[in-house]
């Protein structure tokens, strides 16, 4: 069996994966933000910002998947927690149900992802917009998030199994 030790320090590193994923997508939120002052800029000064409109949307996709990972580990995914509730001393059984078929899902999702990302990189897919990106590049951040998402199912599957509380929305050890 694997220590304590040893499972606080894969505890931090999940957890700090999460938070560099989630602060990255947050990053991407901010590029949108510029994106979209730069190109009203442009418009005011009569000149075009061609692409930009493709560019916010990768970042938009980038974003949106890399916090899935961060916002499932900090409670604040969309649940139905009415549900849950009203399974009262069983709700444990339907949390580790939920999460094993959510994770499941994912993991479907991630393989799929991963393997669309890798054909579109060998097919040399590139955008139809004027600035013709390489797709396999914004793909890749929707890949990983994918994958990040189902390792917090998995991993959020394991900490239910082994007896955390499931009434918890965020489990210890993430801070904001």
């Amino acid at each position: 069996m694997i220590g304590s030790d040893a499972m606080k320090a894969l505890r931090k590193a999940l957890d700090g994966l999460y938070l560099a994923a989630g602060a990255l997508g947050a990053m991407f939120l901010l590029a949108i933000l510029c994106l979209i002052v730069l190109q009203m800029l442009a418009r005011w000064t009569g000149q075009t910002f061609p692409g930009a409109t493709d560019y916010a949307g990768y970042c938009m996709a980038a974003s949106s998947f890399l916090t899935l990972a961060y916002a499932l580990r900090r409670g604040a995914h969309v649940r139905v927690s009415i549900l849950l509730g009203a399974l009262g001393p069983r709700r444990r059984w339907g949390e580790l149900a939920c999460t094993l078929i959510g994770a499941i899902v994912a993991t479907f999702f991630a393989r799929y992802a991963v393997k669309a990302t890798i054909w579109s990189a060998k097919l040399g897919d590139v955008s139809q917009g004027q600035d013709a990106t390489p797709l396999w590049i914004p793909q890749l951040a929707m890949s990983a998030g994918t994958i990040l998402l189902a390792l917090a199912l998995w991993d959020r599957l394991i900490w239910i199994a082994a007896g955390g509380d499931p009434a918890a929305d965020a489990p210890e050890g993430l801070e904001p």
